[in-house]
């Protein structure tokens, strides 16, 4: 039987994460992703979990490693600042294969920039933070029923593909307040596997095509080598060219040999459109709203609402490239999404942007007079 609650967006992050098992928050407030933590410092005890206010973001992410490593699902929350001092450990993360989950709320930047204001600013940074090359799963809610079952699926993503998940909120569904279903007993709640092989033959880091193995919590008498260096299937440092071409390929299939489950996105009202926006996080509400006043126009307007953002559904935007003679872009900075349908439209399509990265939002009439003299000009 379906139950429905008032919630805001960061409250509802957090009580999906509580849904989905997270029992270890490590964490420093920072503007807009503290509520967050406030509400899971009450909830996590409750639960049998636990939550610990770190001294810094550095600290915070090593302490979710550590954490998970113990068997905890684990996650922290912050914001632009805060993610940047996260990206090392996040890099450590990534490399050996520890699941937790980042929240990040966006505001704009960069430095302090405007802290109480929405952006969409990080979105590179989530791809690309850190350094080298490396897969990653990034989330991004365009509701805050979005925040609530986002979070489950992030938690979910983590401990399936053995990968840290960012789950790129921002300010705009971060304060909203709605009405949401929670989710009931059916839901799927990923839980992490325990090794079948003996603590003798167990390789934490066995390279696998498309798949992870599971990942046994320390002490319990499984004894592995954890580095940041690249590893053989034991976990030890290598520099065998063989062994390191493996372990990229099982990085990389791990994530694109799953892009079926990984993929999450929302198509509306896209059967008959002539015109479609993509747009993601709390610039989809504006998008969604603007369709049906283009509809009610007469404009047939259609939306790609994505909620995978990291990897890019790039076959679904270069089909609708195809199918499309203009694309919209509506997003709170200065094109970052805007750039990877530029490369995958590869001129099949006009592309435009609609950009701000002053602190306001955009508005459903900002992206429909966009619509309407774009329609002016192709007349």
């Amino acid at each position: 039987m379906s139950k429905f609650e008032v919630m805001y967006g960061n409250q509802a992050i957090a009580e999906g994460a509580i849904k989905a098992g997270c029992r270890f928050y490590a964490g420093y407030p920072i503007t807009p992703s503290t509520e967050v933590a406030e509400i899971l410092s009450d909830r996590l005890p409750e639960e049998g979990g636990i939550f610990v206010q770190m001294e810094d973001e550095i600290a915070s992410m090593g302490a979710i490693i550590g954490a998970s490593l113990g068997g905890l699902k684990s996650a922290t929350a912050t914001s632009g600042p805060g993610f940047s001092l996260m990206q090392e450990n996040l890099g450590y993360a990534v490399g050996s294969e520890i699941p937790c989950v980042v929240i990040n709320v966006q505001r704009v930047g960069p430095s302090t920039g405007l802290p109480t204001k929405a952006a969409q600013g990080d979105i590179m940074q989530a791809r690309w933070g850190t350094h080298g090359d490396h897969p990653i799963i990034a989330l991004s809610p365009g509701s805050v029923q979005d925040c609530y079952d986002l979070i489950i699926k992030a938690f979910n993503f983590s401990e399936k593909y053995r990968t840290p998940v960012i789950f790129l909120a921002d300010a705009l569904v971060s304060s909203l307040e709605e009405k949401i279903e929670l989710a009931d007993e059916t839901v799927e709640i990923f839980e992490r596997r325990e090794p079948e092989e003996s603590p003798e033959d167990y390789k934490a880091f066995a390279y696998t095509k498309g798949g992870v193995v599971p990942l046994a919590k320390f002490g319990e008498g499984y004894r592995y080598h954890v580095t940041g260096l690249l590893h053989d299937e034991k976990g030890y440092p290598t520099e065998d060219s063989e062994l390191v071409s493996q372990w990229w390929d099982h990085m990389y299939s791990k994530i694109e040999d799953n892009l079926d489950d990984i993929l999450l996105y929302e198509e509306i009202e896209l059967d008959d459109a002539d015109i479609a926006l993509i747009a993601y996080g709390g610039t989809a509400m504006a998008a969604t709203r603007a369709v049906s006043l283009a509809r009610e126009q007469g404009i047939k307007l259609g939306l790609l609402k994505l909620q995978t953002i990291w990897p890019f559904p790039e076959e679904r935007v270069k089909k609708l490239a195809v199918d499309m003679d203009n694309i919209i872009v509506p997003e709170l900075n200065f094109g970052q999404i805007r750039s990877e349908v530029e490369r995958l439209a590869a001129g099949q399509s006009n592309i435009e942007g609609i950009n701000k990265a002053d602190g306001n939002q955009i508005t459903p009439d900002e992206i429909l007079t966009a619509i309407q003299k774009h329609l002016v000009a192709g007349s």
